[in-house]
């Protein structure tokens, strides 16, 4: 991921420096475990940790040119900092060992930083719908005008997603907290089991059950699907917020402060480019999703078809979604809500939102159905061409009113009728996550 759209935090994860570090935190481990067994000297073990600190990416990429093979060039660049007990390090262990546990720990941290920021960004949803419970707004159906609801009740919606996706992301990190140090094919051929359950231990990993040489790409692939469906929850959110961001709509703006500018040609621009940008990022998301799954079928006991892919895929939705999560929360906490011109958008189409609570009506009052239907929807398409009040078009039908009374017409065109259950949804969302300050200033 670019830098553009990678934080500081997540970036040094994903960093060369980051993963070399993992590498020798599992080479570190792994000794331990022969500590442990009895298999390598304590003193040994004990001069590698003192003697040998963790290479530089440099120094690695310069002993690749030679050996062609980047953790064969990172033991190398370790022992060469060590005299005779140099020759412990890396003992019993294949590249996939080290590389595929050191991943794990590098996702670990990486998810705890996006479970982080679905906390924010739920929060903010969540303090945002609380705000705007009773805010009332025009509901649309295929974009066109259906029925009321509010707009806390649309930012309620997004809490829930918002929840399920920190759910599926916490089962895949889950999935994904295993190590492996099998050795070749994962046999334990070269390698006591109790070197990889106590490293394994060290590290605040399971070790695999079953490791072939590298851990099954099915729970990495998991792990990328819910990093992609997050990403599209988010993608979902955006999308309304820029339908309604709209010039004809104008319901919501982003945040916009002084000395902002929209367009480098129209100084009248205040576009919804955030929430455009988190659209966009999420496609890179989803795509990495499908290469998770084609990471999935190797050759065999392994190959390493997966490797080159995964190195570019699994960074990169952890950046975008990371920095998507960032700029989420602040959209919301700072969004503006014009409630004016959501009253205004409300009764632009005449009223003709009360359609179902007069078919109701009519239904109750022992009107068959269809033909309750047929004079609704004829006072109905009357105000759409001919651009009447609804109600009022309604009360003049002496064929419709001879069925509903004037009670029962003012309880049917009562606005507020319409969002009167709201504290069952409600209810459940304040139970979902604890109010946070708003990250947006």
């Amino acid at each position: 991921m670019i830098a553009r759209y990678s934080r500081p935090e997540m970036s040094r994860i994903w960093s060369e420096e980051g993963r070399i570090a993992r590498w020798f935190e599992v080479e570190l481990a792994a000794l331990d475990g022969w500590v442990e067994v009895g298999a390598v000297p304590a003193a040994d073990v004990a001069a590698i940790r003192s003697g040998a600190a963790v290479p530089t990416p440099e120094r690695v990429a310069e002993i690749e040119e030679k050996t062609d093979h980047d953790l064969a060039a990172f033991v190398d660049a370790v022992a060469e900092q060590l005299g005779p007990e140099g020759r412990w390090v890396h003992y019993g262990l294949t590249s996939s060992d080290v590389v595929d546990t050191s991943l794990a720990l590098q996702i670990r941290d990486a998810g705890e930083l996006i479970l982080r920021g679905v906390e924010a960004a739920l929060s903010a949803v969540v303090r945002r719908a609380e705000e705007h419970r009773h805010t009332i707004c025009i509901g649309r159906s295929h974009g066109i005008h259906a029925e009321p609801t509010t707009f806390g009740w649309k930012l309620a919606g997004w809490a829930f997603e918002l929840d399920r996706a920190r759910a599926r992301l916490e089962r895949a990190l889950e999935t994904c907290r295993v190590g492996q140090l099998s050795g070749t094919v994962g046999t334990y051929a070269a390698i006591d089991p109790d070197v990889e359950r106590i490293a394994c231990e060290r590290l605040g990993l399971d070790p695999d059950p079953v490791s072939t040489q590298v851990i099954a790409r099915d729970r990495h692939a998991e792990l990328l699907s819910a990093l992609a469906l997050c990403a599209t929850s988010l993608d979902k959110f955006a999308t309304e917020i820029r339908h309604l961001a709209r010039t004809e709509v104008r319901e919501v703006e982003e945040p916009f402060a002084a000395g902002m500018k929209g367009s480098s040609a129209m100084p009248h621009k205040r576009n919804p480019k955030v929430a455009e940008r988190i659209s966009g990022l999420a496609r890179v998301v989803r795509a990495a999703a499908i290469v998770g799954f084609e990471n999935v079928p190797l050759w065999h006991e392994r190959d390493i078809s997966h490797s080159s892919a995964e190195r570019v895929v699994i960074p990169d939705a952890f950046l975008a979604l990371d920095y998507m999560l960032d700029k989420f929360a602040w959209i919301i906490d700072g969004l503006v809500v014009y409630t004016d011109r959501m009253e205004r958008n409300l009764w632009a189409s005449h009223g003709l939102f009360f359609s179902h609570r007069v078919l109701l009506a009519l239904v109750e009052s022992g009107l068959e159905r269809d033909e309750a239907y047929k004079l609704v929807q004829r006072n109905a398409m009357r105000a759409w061409d001919e651009e009447r009040d609804f109600p009022e078009l309604v009360r003049g039908d002496a064929e419709l009113t001879a069925h509903l009374d004037e009670a029962a017409l003012a309880a049917v065109f009562d606005l507020n009728a319409t969002v009167a259950n709201l504290d069952t949804t409600f209810d459940r969302l304040s139970r979902l996550t604890p109010k946070e300050e708003p990250v947006h200033v």
